[in-house]
């Protein structure tokens, strides 16, 4: 796995829908990845839907190559006129805050939680000195695998974020939920104005250095691999199969066979990368709409193939 580029930084963006608007929402933001992505330093962008029970909020990582790109997205009048247009789908407020890429302790887990907190005015020591026995405490409990602390970014995020990530579900819910925690919760209202939590059920692999966001859907991997396969199959099998291998050369159909699956598996380690960029829209799309119209497109294509071949 290749790593993060220096400097690179993600914008982790938690927002919750409302009930009956999650379809419109996801072809909203499928629009605005074709915004965004003509911005400058922009790297990619992965969505990850709602997973209740424990995930409620529509999360969007969109990664840039520094901060100053990032942040130039954020005060662009081209995202400010689409956040204005998605109000109306919107549920309380949006969480919004930027993450480096490639810091240390951050490994992908199967269950993170997303803690914003917001300082009284001079408080930043205290606070700072509570973190530090608060992820001593929080590094014992069951099932812990990481924490990074981002400090507030002037002019961007006023909030201290942090990232907890546990192995499951419930060893999360028991740490949240603990007697220990809330001690310390307790103490922390002496300098804390604003606090609150978001739970998300990703690894997070675009904050992590991994070279894609979220991982395309195994049906939709198999249905391009099928795209670039049966024509190497059939026309590796009519044009030198069949007619060399076999014919000319007297091989056995086995030893013809195999040789014919490993020249296809040669020619799919090309083909099927070339096909998957060309889909990309395809195989990244959060949009029913989007993911639709793109198998429509592949089960077209599958029947072009067929209606082509049996001609010869």
């Amino acid at each position: 796995m290749s790593g993060a580029p220096e400097g690179s930084v993600t914008i982790v963006t938690q927002t919750r829908v409302l009930k009956g608007h999650d379809h419109a929402f996801a072809d909203w933001q499928e629009e605005t990845r074709r915004v965004v992505a003509g911005f400058p330093g922009f790297i990619e962008q992965s969505v990850a839907p709602p997973a209740p029970p424990a995930q409620v909020d529509w999360v969007i990582l969109q990664r840039f190559a520094s901060t100053q790109d990032a942040v130039g997205w954020l005060k662009s009048p081209e995202r400010i006129a689409r956040i204005s247009g998605v109000q109306p789908m919107l549920a309380g407020r949006d969480d919004v805050h930027l993450v480096r890429d490639g810091a240390a302790g951050v490994l992908p887990s199967p269950v993170s939680v997303v803690i914003s907190t917001r300082l009284k005015s001079g408080q930043e020591a205290a606070y700072r000195a509570w973190e530090q026995r608060m992820t001593a405490l929080q590094s014992r409990a069951p099932g812990f695998e990481g924490y990074r602390l981002e400090a507030p970014i002037p002019g961007v995020q006023e909030d201290f974020l942090a990232i907890l990530r546990f192995d499951t579900q419930e060893h999360l819910e028991s740490w949240l939920g603990s007697s220990q925690r809330a001690a310390m919760l307790e103490e922390a209202r002496a300098f804390i104005d604003e606090f609150h939590t978001r739970t998300v059920r990703t690894g997070f692999e675009q904050w992590f250095s991994a070279p894609k966001g979220k991982p395309p859907a195994p049906w939709k991997q198999n249905m391009l691999v099928l795209l670039m396969l049966y024509p190497v199959v059939f026309l590796f099998g009519h044009l030198v199969q069949n007619p060399l291998l076999m014919d000319r050369a007297g091989l056995p159909f086995a030893v013809a066979l195999f040789i014919g699956n490993g020249a296809s598996v040669l020619m799919l380690t090309r083909l099927v990368p070339w096909a998957s960029r060309r889909f990309d829209w395809w195989v990244q799309a959060a949009s029913p709409r989007t993911t639709t119209l793109g198998a429509g497109i592949l089960l077209a294509l599958y029947a072009a193939m067929i209606a082509s071949f049996m001609l010869v």
